[in-house]
């Protein structure tokens, strides 16, 4: 087996080892709520030279078993690869949000205000490093990235059961640091144009751990140009968001 010699091959390999003993250990998330949603994605990927490169993208996601929007999203990033196994790469994004409903009750338990879901518009940056490990046909990646989450102050319409109209309500401004921390196995199999993905990501806050996803899928190669990818995602919501099952679909051209 020919393995690239790399001065961080040792910290990639243990890198590995804690995620999946990591992984094993987490609990399973106390709430019983839970969702099924389908994510799905186009890319175009423009190569500058053999180190750099720049990348266009659009998603559209449904959740609550199909039946409502989650969001839609257009980014624009750059990436830069000095080496064949480390990358690094920014970008930003812009995001519309449709949030729940919400409700408040009196003591008695009767309604008191009402707002109906809502959209917001949120603004993203991001920036992560990734490292590659070679062994054979089977590529190991860690990859850590940062990302900033701003949304600006918005109002809404809000229903006031007790005057039995309807009131503006203004939202205050929000916004959110994250470190996503990915450990990836993808398997090139020989003389076949699929190819295997698995991927462990936790999502950390300064308060702890806020979610954790699973993803199992492929990778499905048309032609130099152009590739097809299939996913299945379980999220493990924390902090009273509910669990997701995600469908995943994303189309990527490279010019």
């Amino acid at each position: 087996m020919n393995i690239p010699r790399n001065p961080y091959r040792s910290a990639l390999v243990r890198g590995f080892a804690l995620c999946l003993m990591a992984a094993s250990t987490l609990p399973s998330a106390a709430q019983s709520d839970t969702e099924t949603g389908l994510w799905m994605s186009a890319e175009a990927q423009k190569k500058i030279n053999s180190q750099w490169s720049v990348s266009g993208e659009a998603e559209y996601r449904l959740r609550e078993d199909f039946g409502s929007t989650d969001r839609w999203t257009v980014s624009v990033g750059t990436a830069y690869k000095p080496l064949s196994w480390l990358k690094f790469d920014a970008g930003y994004k812009f995001m519309r949000v449709l949030n729940d409903d919400e409700s408040t009750y009196r003591d008695d338990g009767t309604l008191k205000k009402f707002t109906p879901s809502w959209w917001c518009t949120k603004h993203r940056a991001f920036a992560s490093v990734t490292g590659t490990l070679a062994l054979g046909r089977l590529d190991l990646s860690l990859r850590e990235r940062w990302q900033y989450t701003y949304r600006p102050q918005t109002t809404v319409d809000r229903y006031d059961n007790l005057e039995e109209e309807w009131e503006e309500k203004t939202k205050d401004g929000k916004a959110k640091h994250v470190l996503r921390s990915r450990l990836q196995a993808e398997y090139n199999i020989p003389h076949c144009k699929v190819d295997p993905f698995a991927s462990v990501e936790f999502y950390n806050r300064s308060g702890g751990l806020e979610k954790v996803r699973y993803t199992l899928g492929a990778d499905w190669k048309l032609s130099k140009k152009q590739q097809f990818s299939f996913f299945y995602r379980y999220v493990d919501g924390r902090d009273g968001d509910p669990n997701l099952h995600v469908i995943g679909l994303g189309y990527k051209y490279k010019f």
